[in-house]
């Protein structure tokens, strides 16, 4: 009869979209559950991003580009500012926006912040968990001439323990070698100056040997 034939193709309308929903399932479920995981993820991150410096865009997102998510760069040329004290990183940032220290790209950065911002830049990277930069190709006579040197000097005495940071001086353990290098350069020829002039003469007798290994011992470190 009609209703019987009816039903029947309704029947097999209903077997036919099962099917195509099932082959839909199979094919796309994978696509659609990864799709699903990646969203979670970025819910997470951006709730854990708000409960750790406050909704994006902030203020210290304008440093990654160079010093990397939350201060720690993947760049062996730029400062590692994870980890450091507040106290140090306002100190970099006001001695850079008044002239004292030297570098094109900072100094203009630091002489539009406010003393506020300065404070808030300092207070968030000092929060943050520091790592290692760059893992340089290993020289075991160049790390064991960097450790003597380092041992030499007393570098623990003002950079703490494990050099991680202390209250007179930055971390320099997991710095980028290059970075490392720059610097202790710079405070030997005195385009770097220290306001107690102990970076000066310290570095003033390392020899440019010295300065490379002291640099690739430093730059494995793990803070």
């Amino acid at each position: 009869s009609e209703e019987r034939l009816m039903k029947r193709i309704m029947m097999v309308g209903a077997i036919v979209v099962s099917a195509a929903l099932a082959g839909s399932i199979a094919m796309y479920g994978p696509e659609l559950w990864a799709g699903y995981r990646f969203m979670q993820a970025v819910d997470q991150h951006d709730a854990a991003y708000q409960a750790n410096g406050g909704a994006w865009p902030q203020l210290q997102d304008t440093c990654a580009l160079c010093h990397g998510a939350n201060g720690q760069p993947r760049d062996a040329q730029y400062a590692a500012l994870a980890g450091q004290t507040a106290a140090y990183i306002e100190n970099q940032l006001h001695a850079f926006a008044e002239g004292r220290r030297h570098s094109a790209q900072m100094e203009p950065l630091a002489a539009n912040l406010t003393d506020e911002q300065i404070k808030r830049l300092a207070a968030y990277f000092s929060e943050q968990k520091p790592g290692v930069t760059e893992v340089p190709t290993k020289d075991d006579a160049l790390d064991q001439r960097g450790q003597r040197v380092v041992a030499a000097n007393g570098c623990a005495a003002c950079h703490g323990e494990k050099l991680s940071g202390g209250p007179l001086a930055p971390r320099i353990a997991g710095q980028g070698q290059l970075y490392l290098s720059d610097q202790l350069s710079a405070f030997k020829c005195g385009q770097r100056t220290d306001p107690t002039q102990a970076m000066n003469a310290m570095a003033g007798t390392l020899s440019d040997e010295d300065i490379k290994a002291v640099a690739h011992y430093l730059a494995k470190l793990n803070p």
